[in-house]
């Protein structure tokens, strides 16, 4: 008897640590398929938020697409770069955001009451500095492909600057292509 009582646990045992074993390789498979899964994800906000700042700008009624045009300033900031960093300026993200840039559209977002803001992480990501962009296009009253360009890249008094008529350039081949 006690030797089938032997037999028996250790077939109990067995069975146990094969059921154990099995369940772990299915974790296993369901934590990779998860992980695929959140990449799909990423790609998809990623997609999504390219979609969004293609339409969001239209407001500005200017005579080149606004999407077009906010493509090719990202391009001649970042290389449609969402990770470029720039040390000596301390530009951040796809439009190549300083923090002096995020200090401004929240003292403008603060003039307005608004309850939004910005951190100096969201420069990182494309959405929000696609949104700071319109805001501060919106609050500087910035019409054309021209003066959104040029107050871009020299501040609100971009346009006085002669140095921004060479990014100015760089956007409209940009535009041309």
């Amino acid at each position: 008897m006690r030797l089938f009582t032997a037999i028996f646990t250790i077939i109990i045992i067995s069975y146990l640590f094969g059921n154990i074993l099995n369940k772990i390789e299915t974790i296993e498979q369901l934590e990779n398929q998860l992980e695929q899964n959140n990449f799909q994800i990423d790609s998809l906000i990623h997609e999504i938020d390219t979609l969004i700042w293609e339409n969001q700008i239209w407001d500005f009624n200017i005579e080149f697409s606004v999407s077009h045009l906010l493509s090719s300033i990202i391009q001649v900031e970042s290389n449609y770069n969402d990770s470029a960093y720039h040390k000596g300026e301390d530009a951040v993200g796809c439009l190549q955001i300083r923090k002096c840039m995020v200090d401004d559209v929240n003292r403008i977002l603060k003039r307005q009451k608004s309850y939004l803001s910005f951190t100096y992480d969201d420069r990182w990501l494309r959405n929000k500095s696609t949104q700071m962009f319109g805001i501060y296009c919106r609050h500087y009253g910035l019409n054309t492909a021209e003066e959104i360009a040029r107050c871009w890249n020299g501040g609100p008094r971009g346009m006085n600057k002669p140095l921004t008529t060479t990014y100015w350039r760089k956007v409209q081949e940009n535009l041309a292509s």
